[in-house]
């Protein structure tokens, strides 16, 4: 049985997107696993992972728009963005109503430009952010761009204690948003818009491109039977070979194609497989011809 395929990880939070990989390694025999983006340590919800060759398609996951659940406290903001980390901002929240929230929310719609959470695992000559915020370091980070398709308020909203005790408003939010998009940043600058502070918690990754939380697994109770074949993750096109074309495949040469194969991005990218239906090889795809970007299926024994 192959080694080399997709799993779906619903990761716990307070778990790392690192340890969550752990139980891959286990099940599967394997150190050669990956994940299609970090989650938060204090987040939990759905991470792509992958074992074996595998591993060489993450990128094109990890450039999915995602779908995230979060809570949104408002009327303090702390270092972490998160609602227990270290107070360092308060302001008046309690008369902020869903009305108000909604109204600033289409300002963070579309393409917009966010500056990360110092507490983050972006760069800066070459060591983390959060790395260099424990170590005392004053440092600023430049805006990104990114997209926000939708924000949205789910429900009526509560006041609940904050964790410097005094009563806050909450709200809970769903948002869908490109790749580089930090919920954190995002929550501390709806706070701003309002005139106050804010901070986040309970952040949960509901979806990634197509795969959706509901068919992910916990760690715990991963199996080799919850291995999924690329194809169910990546929705590339697939076209199917003969044993003989599978061999020009696998030798890394072009191979001529005369039927046109429909829904091709504008990357060229399809799937090559065998009459069986195996994807043995992710490929460029142009009128007339394939070539093989690199193998994907078992050597040959």
């Amino acid at each position: 049985m192959s080694n080399s395929g997709f799993v779906l990880l619903d990761k716990i939070a307070g778990e790392t997107s690192f340890k969550a990989l752990f139980p891959l390694k286990r099940v599967f025999s394997t150190k050669r696993v990956g994940h299609a983006g970090t989650l938060d340590l204090r987040a939990s919800g759905l991470i792509i992972a992958a074992t074996g060759r595998c591993t060489r398609l993450l990128p094109f996951i990890e450039a999915k728009d995602k779908c995230y659940s979060f809570r949104l406290h408002l009327g303090y903001e702390t270092d972490t963005l998160e609602w227990d980390g270290e107070v360092v901002e308060q302001g008046e929240a309690l008369a902020l109503t869903r009305e108000k929230l909604e109204a600033v929310l289409p300002q963070f719609t579309g393409d917009i430009e966010q500056i990360p959470p110092k507490y983050c695992a972006v760069k800066i000559n070459g060591v983390r952010a959060s790395d260099l915020m424990e170590r005392g370091r004053n440092i600023e980070l430049k805006p990104r761009k990114i997209h926000i398709g939708e924000l949205k308020v789910i429900g009526e909203g509560e006041v609940t204690e904050g964790c410097s005790g005094k009563e806050f408003a909450t709200f809970d939010l769903i948002c869908e948003c490109s790749k580089g998009t930090y919920i954190r940043a995002l929550g501390r600058d709806i706070g701003r818009a309002l005139g106050t502070y804010a901070c986040v918690s309970q952040i949960r990754r509901h979806r990634i491109g197509n795969v959706t939380l509901d068919k992910a697994v916990r760690g715990e109770d991963l199996t080799r039977e919850n291995l999924l074949p690329v194809d169910a993750v990546l929705d590339f096109p697939v076209v199917r070979l003969t044993d003989e074309q599978v061999a020009v495949i696998r030798q890394g040469n072009w191979l001529p194609w005369k039927e046109k194969v429909e829904g091709v991005g504008p990357e060229g990218h399809v799937f090559a497989a065998n009459m069986q239906g195996e994807v043995l090889s992710l490929c460029f795809y142009e009128p007339g011809r394939i070539k093989p970007k690199f193998y994907l299926g078992e050597d040959e024994k």
